[in-house]
Order: C-alpha cells, then sequence, then structure tokens
C-alpha cells in the first residue's frame, strides 16, 4: 500500500500536529481547566511571599499531619494536596470558597517551616490563628531555637 505525498503531508500539517503540540503543551491548558473549575494552586504560590509563617519544632511528616487535623477542626475543606514540595489547598469551609494554601519545608531535622498564604488576608489570618493556635506547643522560642514551648509553661510565665 502506497501513502500518497499529496494526502499524507496536508493531513500531517493541518491535523497531526496540532494533535501532539496540544498533548506536549498541554500544561497551560490543563491549569487553565482548573482555574476556570476553581481548583487552581497557582494565586497560592504566587502570595507565598506575604505569607504568615511559623516554625515548628517538629518533623515534617508529624506536622503535616497534626494541621491536618487543625484544619478538620476548623471544618476547613482541602480541594487539593501536593506531596512534592508538601502542600495542601484548602478553601475556608464547604461554602466560603476563598482559598488558602499551607506550605511545609524542612528546616531542620525536627523543625518545620509552615507557610500559609491566600490572596485574602483575611482568609489567611484566620487559618493562621487555627493552625498555629493548635500548634502552639511546638513553636520554635526566637531566643532558644532548638526548644520546645510547654503551653502550661508559657501560660505560667505570662
Amino acid at each position: 500500500m502506497k501513502i500518497s505525498n499529496r494526502c499524507f503531508f496536508p493531513c500531517m500539517k493541518y491535523y497531526i500536529l496540532p494533535v501532539i503540540f496540544f498533548l506536549v503543551g498541554c500544561a497551560s491548558v490543563k491549569e487553565a481547566g482548573k482555574g476556570f473549575l476553581g481548583v487552581s494552586t497557582n494565586v497560592l504560590e504566587e502570595t507565598r511571599p506575604q505569607a504568615e509563617k511559623e516554625i515548628f519544632v517538629i518533623d515534617m511528616i508529624s506536622c503535616y499531619d497534626k494541621v491536618k487535623l487543625a484544619l478538620a477542626d476548623s471544618k476547613a475543606y482541602i480541594y487539593a494536596e501536593k506531596s512534592s514540595p508538601k502542600m495542601i489547598a484548602i478553601y475556608l469551609t464547604e461554602d466560603d470558597t476563598t482559598c488558602v494554601g499551607l506550605f511545609f519545608s524542612e528546616n531542620n531535622l525536627h523543625q518545620t517551616l509552615v507557610e500559609i498564604s491566600s490572596p485574602s488576608t483575611y482568609a489567611k489570618e484566620t487559618v493562621a490563628k487555627n493552625v498555629f493556635g493548635a500548634m502552639k506547643q511546638y513553636v520554635v522560642k526566637k531566643d532558644n531555637p532548638e526548644r520546645k514551648i510547654d503551653a502550661q509553661t508559657e501560660k505560667l510565665n505570662q
């Protein structure tokens, strides 16, 4: 069977190559689809420099699990999770779809930096208050970064 050059090349040029380019370069199309559906995390990564930050004396896996429990207690709705780098994207509630991102990075062997970012200052501060409040016994003190703060001892000192 002989393929006719007269039919093959126009078919290749107008049908097959655009499909290949679409499939290879579909990351932007995929992200646009996520943005349309309301599950994009790009805006959270873009607002990360203005994030609320706290360092905890706990390994990253345990910190991640404890933060997820704190989010469940505050009725936040998790809509996306990434394993590398560790990130949780949430809505404040199922009804309030203001997006907030929680980013986890290992500071030292047993220290984890948690960054909470959002385009909404109110949402960012609300989630930071809930999460950092639930994790207060693991906060790194500024004067002694190796020691855990005990919540009861902290109350007695005030």
